[in-house]
């Protein structure tokens, strides 16, 4: 495989793509993953294309609840698809080699969903909020207006500021190896590969990080202790009960999510490991989005109602 280069200023070689190691370390398994990921991602289209198509057909499910899960759910696929089909090609074709401009634009629209998914996650746990904590006041708060925007924002808040912090991580030089021991390109590796001290280029990643991480976290943390606490203070058992049904599915979702990418972009540098940052993408950018339809059907009996009438009409 031949890899460019050119010339930069001094002795600096600039690296013109990149090699996308993936599970290079697995030369017997390459069939059986590629096996495992296409079934995984025809799970993730399925499933989550399922959940759009019956909040929109079933009149019932016309909520603010159910629209947003309806944007979270669209969002997966697409988030879901800048990596996973890379890697089937990868696989399948034991081409690793990616020019530097697909890999920016890779992590670009990687972040931008990831961001729109942190932003859509913690509005369905302010939805759930005012639904269980302001009953009287919900349908005038969560109104179609006031939706319509929150989706638009959690959509569209994060794409400037991952397209200005791509354009910094790419003006970088890179001299050394052009391995990114990585399936897909993400931040640090690819800072691994960079020349020189990239401290002054970290500082940023983390203030984005806890921007989109750190604060939509500690807002659905905010909203769930709320809630919990109104539960708690609910008459009856079966009211209890009904409650936290609706908000387990969320929480689980938000626990898988946000766990993994905290560990990843907020631990401390010298704790990453290009094996550890394998292991915990996975349960961001593939486990979630296949569970996430499976944790909100098997659990909300609205969602398994419409899907009843929807099977047996057809």
């Amino acid at each position: 495989m031949k890899h460019e280069k050119k010339k930069g200023e001094g002795n600096i070689s600039t690296v013109m793509q990149f090699v996308l190691l993936g599970f290079s370390d697995l030369p017997n398994l390459q069939g059986f993953l590629f096996g495992v990921f296409s079934m995984v991602y025809v799970i993730i289209i399925f499933g989550n294309s399922l959940i759009v198509i019956i909040t929109n057909l079933d009149p019932a499910l016309r909520k603010p609840m159910y629209f947003f899960l309806a944007n979270f759910s669209s969002s997966e696929i697409c988030y879901v698809s800048v990596t996973l089909p890379r890697i089937l090609v990868s696989l399948w074709t034991q081409d690793r080699g990616i020019s530097m401009l697909n890999c920016a634009i890779q992590m670009c629209f990687l972040h931008m969903l990831g961001a729109t998914e942190c932003f859509l996650l913690a509005v369905m746990a302010c939805d759930r909020y005012v639904a269980i904590c302001n009953p009287l006041h919900y349908p005038l708060i969560m109104n179609q207006r006031m939706c319509t925007q929150l989706a638009v924002g959690s959509w569209v808040s994060g794409i400037p500021v991952q397209i200005g912090q791509t354009c910094q991580i790419f003006s970088l030089h890179f001299c050394g190896s052009k391995l990114i021991n990585h399936f897909y390109c993400d931040i640090p590796p690819i800072l691994r590969l960079a020349c020189g001290d990239t401290s002054a280029h970290e500082i940023p990643v983390y203030l984005v990080a806890v921007l989109f991480v750190a604060v939509p976290f500690m807002l659905i943390l905010a909203s769930y202790s709320k809630i919990i606490s109104t539960i708690l203070r609910l008459p009856t058992a079966q009211g209890c009960a009904k409650a936290f049904s609706t908000c387990s599915s969320h929480l689980l979702v938000v626990v898988l999510f946000f766990g993994s990418a905290t560990i990843t972009y907020l631990r401390p540098k010298s704790n990453h490991s290009a094996r550890t940052d394998k292991l915990l993408s996975l349960f961001y950018t593939i486990l979630t989005p296949m569970f996430n339809p499976m944790i909100y059907s098997l659990r909300n009996k609205d969602v398994i109602t419409a899907l009843k009438k929807i099977l047996i009409k057809k």
